[in-house]
């Protein structure tokens, strides 16, 4: 068994193996666990059943994180995206008034649209159109976008109204742990300890339940009833010309958010080539908007690609069975729900703030002597965690490069594809 999942995997030729690739499994799968149960609570607000949503949300998952694993062969988790969910709750349903049913229609409709993407050569020239520069400054961005995200789901940092950002309770028990934990993390890695970001995890999880900072909710309980959202998709609501807007806002956020993650995860694994790209990037896509396809069809908001993947990497997931684990321990997690639910956020935010450390690095590859690229690679990387979107930060730093190249002179520094994705960027922060 070992010696074909190793020829299926090519283990022995990206340098891992499968105990290294079971132990980055579960990291990730521990770090992005918390969205079986925040997509459900945000999904909920729209009127949807939370416990179909639930099952919902872990059989996307693993359908979605599956595919990577086995179609693209890259260490890569999916799962339904944080802020899509929240579009999909508070904008679309609340705000526009459309019922839950025809939004999960655009998302089936958007998903289909990105299938179509997917196969066509025009995202394989979207990302080859982005300068190796600005593709650093993205994998950089989002390193400091999980730096946001775990200090604030340790409590040491929160939000203000006056700064953005302030110091939370540095003396509280959560703030504490998951400092030690980090440091430790960090120390077990310096050692070169298997499975370091694993430890730190359950090290802080374990401290936290014995000091009663945390609960331990137990271990098994019956799979909720997926029925009251399978199918329920509402399509030809979702072709009317009022939703024409919310597909495509769906499509453009879906499709940037998976390919800022999938080069700023394949950058930390090192496996991007010499020109910065992902050689299977097309199959990755495809996974992609293939999870969201059946995310829809079972009944949740868009499934992309997830940069607590990192954190997996960092553990030493090289290969699609990385994924394929985390696919299984989603599948698990429907009759494990409260022993996943065991595992607070900040016993996570160690492992993520360790790879945002990682991720961080990218910076150094950027030419720094080029103040064109690396202007534009700063704002990407500014630009991402302070409007706390993928996408966004992405367009941003796109819009920037371009409009520095033509102002410089240097507009033959852009190729075609890259002008015209800075003008849909344009349009849509104009009209969406």
């Amino acid at each position: 068994m070992t010696s074909h999942l190793d020829r299926f995997f090519a283990l022995s030729r990206r340098g891992t193996d499968v105990a290294t690739e079971l132990r980055a499994g579960a990291t990730t799968f521990l770090a992005m666990a918390y969205i079986a149960f925040v997509n459900p609570q945000i999904l909920a607000e729209a009127g949807m059943p939370f416990e179909a949503v639930f099952a919902a949300t872990c059989l996307a998952a693993a359908f979605g994180t599956l595919v990577m694993g086995l179609h693209a062969n890259l260490p890569v988790a999916l799962a339904p995206g944080m802020g899509l969910n929240a579009f999909f709750a508070y904008v679309v349903v609340l705000e526009l008034g459309h019922s839950w049913e025809v939004a999960l229609g655009a998302v089936f409709v958007a998903g289909l649209l990105f299938v179509v993407l997917s196969v066509l050569p025009v995202r394989r020239w979207i990302v080859d159109a982005v300068p190796l520069g600005l593709k650093m400054g993205i994998a950089a961005g989002i390193g400091l976008f999980l730096g946001l995200i775990a200090l604030r789901n340790a409590g040491i940092v929160q939000a203000s109204p006056t700064t953005l950002v302030t110091a939370g309770d540095l003396l509280a028990p959560a703030p504490i742990l998951a400092f030690f934990g980090f440091c430790l993390t960090v120390a077990l890695a310096a050692r070169r300890v298997p499975g370091a970001t694993l430890v730190g995890v359950l090290g802080v999880m374990a401290a936290g339940i014995a000091l009663g900072v945390s609960e331990w909710h137990g271990l098994v309980a019956a799979p909720p009833d997926p029925a009251p959202t399978l199918l329920a998709m509402d399509i030809a609501g979702a072709l009317q010309v009022a939703m024409i807007g919310v597909i495509v806002t769906f499509l453009i956020v879906d499709f940037f958010d998976t390919t800022g993650t999938l080069i700023g995860v394949a950058r930390q694994a090192n496996l991007l080539d010499a020109e910065g790209r992902l050689p299977r990037f097309g199959r990755a896509v495809l996974a992609d908007s293939s999870g969201t396809v059946a995310g829809a069809m079972l009944g949740t908001s868009p499934v992309t690609s997830y940069v607590e993947s990192a954190a997996g990497t960092s553990a030493g997931g090289r290969t699609g069975l990385t994924a394929c684990v985390v696919a299984v321990l989603f599948v698990a997690c429907l009759f494990f729900a409260p022993l996943a639910q065991s595992i607070p956020p900040y016993a996570t935010a160690p492992a993520i703030l360790y790879v945002a450390c990682l991720m961080t690095r990218g910076l150094a590859d950027v030419d720094w002597g080029d103040v064109t690229e690396s202007s534009a690679a700063a704002v990407t990387a500014l630009a991402i965690p302070l409007t706390f979107s993928i996408a966004d930060g992405i367009g941003i730093g796109v819009l920037a490069y371009v409009a520095i190249s033509a102002m410089a002179g240097r507009i033959r520094d852009c190729s075609p594809v890259l002008v015209a994705v800075a003008l849909l960027f344009a349009l849509k922060f104009a009209l969406l």
